[in-house]
């Protein structure tokens, strides 16, 4: 085992977990990200201040150094997301030098091109139409994004170049097969590419990459004690946007999240974990995919994300 290998393993009390398959991922993300620059003209980086963003952002930095890299950064903002996010998201994009564009949801809503069915709706699922707008807008015929196939078994069908048709719909039956690294960069006018760089990783992935490169990630991702309902089993933070119920019993407990989005759909987990390695060995018994045990959105049918995506969600 060489050195950097010996230096890899993250040893517990209970557990020896090895790392060395981080950079076999690490050297497939890094070439995807290349062949994206190298292959469309008006590519851009979906970057939300997430996890899994920050860790394509990192590795994007290692692909094309800091301020070389060749697209900009693209955030679809529903005007409800935690603002330790998109704090962070700002902040990292300027230590880059990477160019930040941020489009609204509000601003959609202006234009009336997204109603909502009542002022409490959730706008997470009204993303969709303002990044369709942002796509037109810029012209971007390639949407760089961190989904990954473990997260939710729509995704789990998804290629890593994944075709979208001119209305920005994803057809899942008409998927080319993506064998030896070959994949499909053909377009019709008016089409674009989704395309999925971290596809293979898995959330414990993410998890020992953030440990093993010390990637730093908005708070919120890690143990603090915050005001929560129980819900239809989920831990739903109580905020002005997200109120307690009538009959329902506030607490406050020690929480993380596992992934974050609009605070009118995500919920943290109960958690002790304070850093990056605790996470790891959590992660290690979770019997629930990350958007399973967290996102108030999937739980309407079994076929909702799928739906949102032929629809134009990333």
């Amino acid at each position: 085992m060489n050195a950097r290998a010996d230096a890899t393993v993250l040893n517990t009390a209970d557990h020896s977990l090895s790392n060395a398959h981080l950079d076999a991922l690490e050297e497939e993300t890094i070439f995807i990200l290349r062949e994206v620059a190298a292959a469309f003209e008006r590519p851009t980086l979906l970057f939300s201040g997430g996890k899994d963003s920050l860790v394509m952002l990192k590795c994007a930095e290692k692909a094309f150094g800091v301020g070389n890299i060749p697209y900009p950064l693209l955030m679809i903002d529903t005007g409800h997301n935690f603002p330790e996010v998109t704090d962070f998201r700002d902040f990292r994009a300027q230590e880059l030098g990477a160019e930040l564009i941020v489009r609204n949801v509000e601003d959609s809503m202006k234009r009336g091109t997204v109603r909502l069915a009542h002022p409490g709706e959730s706008r997470n699922v009204h993303q969709s139409v303002t990044l369709l707008e942002a796509i037109e807008e810029f012209r971007f015929d390639a949407l760089i994004g961190g989904a990954r196939r473990d997260e939710e078994k729509a995704r789990a069908k998804e290629r890593i170049f994944s075709h979208r048709d001119s209305f920005g719909q994803w057809q899942p039956k008409a998927q080319r097969p993506e064998l030896w690294t070959l994949f499909n960069t053909r377009l019709q006018p008016g089409e674009h590419f989704r395309v999925f760089p971290i596809s293979n990783w898995t959330e414990l992935d993410v998890w020992q990459y953030i440990a093993r490169e010390n990637i730093a990630l908005p708070s919120l991702y890690y143990t603090h004690q915050r005001d929560v309902v129980d819900r239809r089993g989920l831990l739903v933070p109580v905020t002005e946007l997200t109120p307690a119920q009538s009959g329902e019993t506030v607490e406050r407990r020690d929480v993380r999240f596992r992934t974050v989005g609009d605070i009118t759909c995500t919920c943290p987990v109960p958690s002790l974990a304070a850093t990056a390695e605790d996470i790891v060995v959590e992660t290690l018994s979770v019997e629930v995919s990350e958007r399973g045990a967290t996102r108030m959105d999937d739980k309407t049918s079994d076929a909702s994300m799928e739906k949102r995506k032929k629809d134009g969600y990333f």
